[in-house]
């Protein structure tokens, strides 16, 4: 499929992270299911006010819980790197947060849930870099005035960035082939991206089942890096 392709789109979600050490957020071992000490549901904490309102709380548990900067690219985002320098994809549209796939060297990549590596200044909007937010004493606060800083994640309660959601679709109505991986189409808006994809080459990769299955071209149940890795092996 992919010798046949030359526009192709890559979909993913935290399992393509998890082989780099990075939890995922709903399976057993999920973030959402191994915090217990805030008696608060992670969802609350996320959310934009509950941020407002605690941020001492929220920094507590994001600082714990959300940041892996000492994570490395892994075997899936390696060879979507090679795809995208061979010409073949043409972009890769994340729901992760981690910005592992740039560290692996894609150049073209749509974060619809945002990203940990750029932060904010709510007051003066002055850029602070992760390394920042995970050094700083409590909550961070800008340099310049005083101000909270704001991580460019997507929280609960606030809408995704709408320039990466058009950019996605169009992304995705465009291509000869899509890949699907490490996510269960659960989640949506982001899930119904699979709606724009009018082609023949619909990969799905992933290890539970999803409510998008019966429509794949091809399905694997397996790991991520593993399948794309074998991408390469000749």
């Amino acid at each position: 499929m992919i010798k046949q392709s030359d526009n192709i789109v890559f979909f993913g979600g935290a399992g393509v992270s998890t082989e780099s050490g990075i939890p995922d957020f709903r399976s057993e071992t999920g973030i959402y299911n191994t915090i217990k000490r805030y008696n608060r549901s992670p969802e609350e904490i996320l959310s934009h006010s509950f941020f407002v309102a605690h941020p001492d709380i929220f920094y507590d548990f994001y600082k714990s819980t959300m940041l892996y900067l000492d994570a490395k690219p892994n075997a899936a985002h390696l060879a979507l790197a090679k795809l995208e320098k061979m010409g073949k994809l043409k972009a890769i549209i994340t729901q992760n947060i981690d910005g592992l796939h740039q560290l692996a060297g894609s150049k073209r990549v749509y974060e619809v849930h945002g990203a940990v590596q750029r932060n904010y200044c709510m007051r003066c909007h002055e850029f602070y870099d992760a390394e920042y937010i995970l050094k700083a004493d409590g909550i961070p606060r800008c340099e310049k005035c005083g101000g909270i800083v704001k991580p460019d994640v997507v929280l609960y309660e606030e809408s995704l960035d709408e320039l990466a959601i058009n950019a996605s679709i169009r992304a995705i109505s465009n291509a000869d082939m899509l890949i699907v991986a490490g996510t269960s189409l659960n989640v949506y808006p982001a899930a119904g991206f699979i709606q724009y994809y009018k082609g023949n080459k619909l990969v799905l990769i992933n290890k539970s089942e999803t409510p998008y299955d019966r429509k794949a071209d091809l399905l694997i149940h397996d790991s991520i890096g593993k399948v794309l890795g074998e991408v390469f092996d000749d």
